[in-house]
């Protein structure tokens, strides 16, 4: 088990007084039973764990009376070793959203407040999901409003991935002071990290991949993970989706290296297929989306703060959720050709793309600026309380875009700008440049 973030969400939501069952969402394969269940092992005397993906037929424990008393009953009766001890007992509900009355339950066991509960879900709110009997069981049950609370669940994120290698808070500390005072990495601390991001972005933060990448060290082995884990997510997309969307949806989610090799990286439908349109793939987006594989970077009318009020809903770039998972879909040898160093290559498209990692995971959402006119930032994302640009270059870009902006203060309300690359701190003027492997500590709203 690696550290992770989850860890100290989980034991804050136990530790508060009266609290709700605990809902987790996130993708596939990020983490989120092994976390639930070590969690439970480690804080309560009695764990019961039923999952509705392995162990379809629990959902009929469900489909009766949802009172706690008897719930309780039924599940003790029918899972061995179930032991319902008050204060002492944690149900984990593995795979929820295949279980609606399960969730419905929520509200029951709320009210009773005797024994804790934690679920976990893929693939909620993912619209078209279920099948004929499922649907029938989701109209006969309501979800749990105020009864549950609610959190997501990512991958393995660039600070988690930094544990993991066994970096220590000294040396955060140290990363910290450096970005309060803009003083550079010495050169040893800098080319490890360097060299660690390099590596996070071809493993990316699976937790499968990143075991095969610390067992073996052999990209072969980690690209085949990787593989195994985006083709589940197409065999969900046949199984789960509407019969009308499911080849749609796998048309939309194999365009996404193709919409980003462009150097307009606006999601374009016709991308996906020629002459296709928003009214024939918006809905399948959305399905990719909701089920947490990629996020959305909008564009924005104006550089500035509320930038959600500023965002264009019709606009915007789609990421990976996970780099390493991108970098996958990509030619066999990208992973050698990053290791090196080469990480300019597919016109920005990964450099891009981790800058989405890295924010996504922080629970930010994304915008960028773009007009017809040739201006345009990267990311602009809200820093210490002001609008920030965010530019991803090479040491050698010179950023054109954001010098344009910075020197018309009146016009975009814009004056401070920050470019993240393969290079030490250093400032000029309004513009602070930073070493990539630093953007996970802009958390500063």
């Amino acid at each position: 088990m690696y550290k992770r973030k989850i860890e100290s969400v989980l034991l804050e939501w136990k530790n508060t007084p009266n609290h709700k069952p605990l809902v987790i969402k996130g993708c596939r394969q990020c983490g989120k039973t092994s976390s639930v269940v070590a969690f439970a092992k480690k804080h309560y005397k009695h764990v019961i764990y039923i999952d509705f993906h392995e162990q379809e037929q629990l959902c009929a424990l469900f489909a009766g009376s949802l009172s706690v008393d008897y719930l309780t009953m039924a599940i003790s009766a029918s899972v061995p070793g179930a032991q319902f001890v008050p204060k002492q007992t944690c149900l984990v509900l593995d795979e929820i959203q295949n279980c609606p009355r399960a969730r419905s339950s929520l509200k029951f066991f709320m009210k009773d407040g005797r024994y804790d509960v934690i679920c976990t879900g893929s693939l909620l709110g993912v619209s078209g999901y279920k099948n004929a009997e499922q649907i029938k069981a989701e109209d006969q049950a309501t979800i749990p409003v105020g009864a549950e609370t609610i959190v997501e669940m990512y991958p393995m994120d660039f600070e988690e991935w930094l544990w993991a290698n066994g970096i220590n808070e000294q040396v955060f500390d140290f990363l910290r002071k450096s970005l309060q005072y803009e003083t550079p990495i010495p050169a040893d601390i800098h080319q490890r990290l360097r060299q660690l991001l390099l590596e996070y972005v071809v493993v990316g933060g699976m937790p499968e991949a990143v075991k095969i990448f610390f067992a073996t060290h052999d990209m072969n082995q980690v690209c085949q993970v990787q593989r195994h884990i985006l083709n589940g997510y197409r065999d969900d997309m046949i199984k789960y989706a509407r019969t009308e969307d499911k080849p749609r949806i796998r048309e939309c989610f194999d365009s996404i290296p193709r919409q980003l090799s462009r150097d307009n990286k606006k999601f374009t439908y016709s991308v996906v297929r020629k002459g296709g349109r928003s009214k024939e793939y918006i809905s399948c987006l959305q399905w990719i989306e909701d089920a947490g594989i990629v996020r959305r970077c909008y564009n924005l009318m104006l550089p500035e703060i509320p930038l959600s009020g500023n965002s264009i809903q019709d606009c915007f770039k789609v990421y990976m959720a996970d780099t390493g998972l991108l970098v996958s879909m990509l030619d066999d040898g990208t992973q050698g050709d990053i290791l090196q160093g080469n990480l300019w290559t597919y016109k920005g498209a990964v450099y891009e793309n981790l800058v989405a990692d890295i924010l996504g995971k922080m629970g930010r959402k994304l915008y960028y600026y773009q007009k017809e006119s040739g201006l345009e930032i990267d990311f602009v994302m809200r820093y210490k309380g002001e609008c920030t640009l965010l530019e991803c270059k090479a040491n050698t870009g010179n950023a054109k875009s954001v010098k344009t902006i910075l020197n018309h203060p009146d016009k975009y309300h814009v004056n401070a700008a920050i470019k993240l690359g393969d290079y030490n701190i250093g400032r000029s003027d309004r513009l602070l440049t930073l070493p990539l492997y630093m953007a996970f500590l802009l958390s500063d709203l």
